[in-house]
């Protein structure tokens, strides 16, 4: 009778990862819907979130698009030695359905070639044609 080989237990497959925004919400789920263009960010702390995802995916299309055309950039040119590793938002001021204009100040951590550090800004955003973008922002520290 051959000998059968002892089954191996299968391993689970790994959860979904959450959103590289901060949030622990899945990216599909997260900010996958404003990057394929399906839904535009209600505050500037949505946007901020979904353009930091953005970063740490390398998504130069949405960056572009959700950047005010007065400051927008030609491109978005990305290093290759950092990565974008966490988000953490502390203040935001105005940017509800009542305002034009809003602020969001927030630290994102990064590594640049390995090494550990920190950007620390406020961001301007502004509504054009009623969706929100990215203006400008003034770096603290």
């Amino acid at each position: 009778m051959p000998r059968q080989q002892p089954r191996r237990p299968r391993r689970p497959a790994p959860p979904p990862a959450a959103c590289p925004c901060g949030t622990s919400v899945r990216y599909e789920a997260c900010c996958a819907p404003l990057h394929r263009g399906e839904a535009a960010a209600k505050t500037p702390a949505e946007l901020m979130r979904s353009r930091f995802t953005a970063f740490a995916r390398r998504d130069e299309a949405y960056l572009l698009r959700t950047w005010h055309p007065r400051t927008r950039p030609p491109r978005v040119e990305f290093d290759p030695a950092m990565r974008w590793t966490g988000l953490d938002i502390e203040e935001t001021t105005d940017g509800t359905a009542f305002h034009t204009t809003g602020t969001v100040t927030f630290r994102a951590r990064y590594t640049d070639g390995g090494r550990p550090d920190t950007l620390h800004e406020r961001s301007r955003f502004e509504r054009v044609d009623g969706a929100w973008v990215y203006v400008d922002g003034d770096f603290i520290d």
